[in-house]
């Protein structure tokens, strides 16, 4: 098999003129960088890392360029996977561990294993784009992005930078899998959603910018992700390909600013995405394994000067037509300098060690990748056998003061969208006839929503009646019954995929809006991604928390209250006409 060529051809090397030229050429070193701009790192001569890079054979730099997952919790030492890795991590042939689940202390215990028995520092890392709670036990769970871009203010996303940097290094972990910096313009996105900023590339670019200052200020890796953009496509990549259709002028207007401006603000790493991206290279390759967009694009035209690492090898979307070893030497070729969560890290080992071996890559090729990789180290730290002091990881177990931060942001995204404020709050009652809340779910759980209905029990006299896909005519009735005589009427829609709701409850809530949405306080708050309105167009009050997490059905009771004012701002468009203006729900 030969790798695709890394040359450029003529109508990329146009495309990269074009793309230079918008930007004003390729990007230059300001003035007076930080100690943390990739600049500063991948640009300083560094005798001491030339030669370790030296003193190294093949077989080492190889593996340097190879990371594997762990869970972050206790492994026996005679269950096989966990032998497994030790081998891999003993012999040299992975350079990091992506930690999945587990707690910090058994993470911490676990890295510090690692460390102990690998001949080389290693990288520790996990996908943290709301702190490490999203992996492990104990940390802090921050809002999602889109809820940082609602609260709008670029102190508090690079807060909440530093304070995921400080939980994760005391854990072990050197570098974080975030921000995604994709813009969420399809609304349809299965994958992306409320992982992204917004959907105007200058919000978004300000708010990532900050939150990767603050983590590498902090001395944790920062990586903008899914290059180049994967915010408007319809398909989830860990299931199949998506499709980007942009061409080389539309990337840039959009989808590639605010990787511009984080590869501007110093970001240490960049993710290449599993997308087609077929208008600029002529093929269905995904952009991970495609030469051009790797090295021509974002190597050459963007001068991206850190580490590029793929996303997640174990995605469904790379292997049409293709196995583990192809993808591997095309990952390679096309420019990644670190391939992460390879199925099968050794099969991935000798595979580029054999096309280095026949030629299809050079060793020079390695080594580019492994002098960035050992900067990277050197920057964070990362010393032989270097320790985290276990002591430690309990100071940093979701301290107060990020706790508060959460809930600060948290707090200022609550966002209002429709027609009046003025029917918070909603008049406290607790005799007479009841309030009407509906629980829609697009699955059905017994215990979604528990927390919020609890609140509304200590305010409100409430009636509450779940619709799930698995609702029955007789609880249709039942609520279009007590939905009669209720002076108000609340719909609190838990929803991971709308697409999911069945004829019968869109039929429902709709009739529930034409019926009663002008003659009582009627409210739809949406937990979760605000797309969710878009099912029920014209919906006059809506209140958006990006979230399903205890901090925003607390957040959302106040509102509806009158007890906090909700202050947000929606970060993307939800609906336009049929001039393509903006508007309401």
């Amino acid at each position: 098999m030969q790798p695709e060529s890394p040359r450029i051809t003529a109508r990329w090397i146009l495309a990269i003129i074009v793309l230079s030229a918008l930007a004003g050429g390729t990007l230059h070193a300001e003035p007076a960088l930080q100690p943390w701009h990739a600049e500063a790192v991948f640009r300083k001569v560094d005798p001491d890392i030339d030669a370790a890079l030296q003193a190294m054979s093949l077989e080492e730099k190889i593996g340097q360029m190879l990371m594997a997952d762990s869970p972050g919790a206790y492994i026996e030492k005679d269950d096989p996977a966990r032998i497994k890795l030790d081998r891999l991590v003993s012999e040299g042939k992975i350079g990091g561990i992506m930690f999945l689940k587990g707690s910090m202390f058994s993470a911490a215990m676990l890295a510090n294993h690692f460390q102990s028995i690998a001949p080389h520092p290693l990288f520790i890392s996990a996908d943290m784009e709301r702190g490490l709670a999203m992996r492990l036990e104990g940390a802090t769970r921050f809002p999602s992005a889109m809820a940082v871009s609602a609260a709008g203010s670029t102190e508090l996303s690079m807060k909440m930078g530093e304070a995921i940097a400080l939980e994760a290094k005391a854990t072990g972990l050197s570098w974080n899998f975030a921000p995604s910096v994709d813009l969420n313009s399809n609304p349809l996105n299965p994958v992306i959603n409320t992982r992204s900023y917004g959907d105007t590339p200058e919000l978004a670019s300000r708010m990532a910018d900050a939150l990767i200052e603050g983590m590498q200020a902090k001395g944790l890796l920062a990586t903008a992700k899914h290059f180049p953009g994967h915010g408007n496509v319809t398909v989830d990549s860990h299931l199949a390909l998506p499709v980007l259709q942009a061409d080389s002028l539309q990337l840039e207007e959009y989808e590639l600013k605010p990787f511009r401006s984080a590869i501007r603000r110093g970001v240490m790493s960049v993710m290449t995405g599993h997308l087609a991206v077929p208008k600029l290279t002529g093929t269905m390759d995904p952009a991970s394994i495609s030469a051009p967009i790797v090295t021509g694009l974002l190597r050459q035209a963007l001068g991206f000067k850190g580490l590029i690492v793929t996303d997640a090898l174990n995605m469904k979307a790379l292997y049409d037509g293709h196995n583990v070893e192809e993808i591997s030497v095309l990952a390679v070729a096309a420019g990644n300098d670190v391939l992460l969560f390879s199925p099968d890290p050794e099969r991935s080992f000798h595979a580029i060690l054999g096309a280095v071996r026949n030629g299809s890559i050079s060793e020079e090729r390695i080594n580019q990748s492994v002098r960035r990789i050992l900067q990277a180290k050197r920057w964070a730290g990362l010393r032989p056998k270097a320790l985290v002091d276990l002591n430690r990881v309990p100071e940093m177990a979701a301290p107060a003061r990020h706790i508060e931060l959460a809930e600060s942001i948290a707090a200022r995204s609550i966002t209002f969208t429709g027609k009046s404020r003025h029917i918070f709050p909603i008049r406290k009652k607790k005799s007479g006839s009841s309030i009407l809340h509906i629980i829609l779910q697009d699955r059905t759980d017994p215990n979604t929503g528990i927390g919020f209905m609890a609140g509304m029990d200590s305010d409100w006299k409430t009636d509450h009646i779940r619709i799930t896909p698995g609702t029955t005519t007789e609880e249709y009735t039942e609520a279009e019954r007590i939905a009669e005589t209720a002076p108000a009427i609340l719909i609190s829609g838990y929803l991971s995929d709308p697409s999911k709701l069945n004829s019968l409850q869109l039929a429902f809530i709709r009739s529930l809006q034409k019926l009663y949405q002008e003659t009582r306080p009627f409210v739809f708050v949406a937990f979760g991604s605000p797309y969710m309105l878009r099912s029920f167009p014209g919906m006059e009050n809506c209140i958006c928390t990006y979230d399903a997490e205890k901090n925003s059905e607390q957040n959302a009771l106040k509102v509806l209250s009158g007890r906090m004012e909700p202050n947000g701002k929606l970060p993307v468009v939800l609906l336009r006409d049929a001039a393509g203006e903006i508007s309401t729900p």
